[in-house]
């Protein structure tokens, strides 16, 4: 597993947010295709049939699935660059950092302006804690990862 200092994971933000926000526009964009089949769904319901377009409704769901085609391949991507994401919808990241003998997760979500965070690996996001003098003397030196 690769770890981060803190300065290698911030010199990481303004790619993996790009790549976050395309993730993101895609999946808003498949959600939004679901919603038109969904509120189709709910009118045939309702009406007690009626008469569709299935070639529509195929470009409809291919549509879907080319945006969450994509939304995987953006994942993947930031995964291969060894950061973890934990909420595509709040954009929440964690970068493995190792600190004293102990992988810990340096944790940043969407919006914030630095990584000012960090979590064990048992807590989550619910035990964020800021960042300390350990890391900040972490960041100066380099290390075998």
């Amino acid at each position: 597993m690769r770890t981060f200092t803190v300065d290698e994971a911030q010199a990481l933000l303004p790619v993996l947010e790009s790549l976050l926000k395309h993730a993101r526009e895609c999946k808003q964009a498949a959600d939004a295709v679901e919603g038109r089949l969904t509120e189709l769904a709910r009118r045939i319901y309702f009406s007690g049939g009626m008469k569709v377009d299935p070639n529509w409704i195929a470009s409809q769901r291919a549509e879907r699935e080319e945006h969450l085609k994509r939304v995987r391949e953006t994942l993947a991507e930031i995964d291969a660059i060894g950061v973890q994401v934990k909420d595509l919808d709040t954009g929440l990241l964690d970068f493995p950092c190792r600190l004293e003998e102990e992988i810990v997760l340096l944790c940043w979500r969407l919006g914030e302006p630095a990584i000012e965070f960090w979590h064990s690996t048992e807590e989550g996001v619910q035990g964020r804690q800021p960042l300390d003098e350990r890391f900040h003397r972490r960041s100066s030196g380099r290390h075998p990862n």
